[in-house]
């Protein structure tokens, strides 16, 4: 059951809070940088093992091109 809960997905303002920034920046992060989420109807989601992935690789500081170009 542990491990259920580990893997559970996190709302937005659960990644906020755990990567200590604003809705607004994970937005941004979701548009420019490539944050690993799913959108599950109208919502964003995250799974943390992605998001730890993530950070680890430095991603989160390397510039990206937004998804619009």
């Amino acid at each position: 059951m542990v491990k259920a809960l580990a893997d559970r997905y996190l709302s937005l303002e659960e990644v906020a809070e755990y990567l200590h920034v604003s809705r607004d920046v994970i937005y941004k992060w979701i548009e420019s940088k490539g944050i690993p989420c799913h959108k599950i109807g109208r919502l964003w989601r995250f799974q943390k093992t992605e998001i730890d992935k993530w950070v680890k690789s430095g991603s989160a500081s390397k510039p990206r091109k937004s998804r619009k170009e």
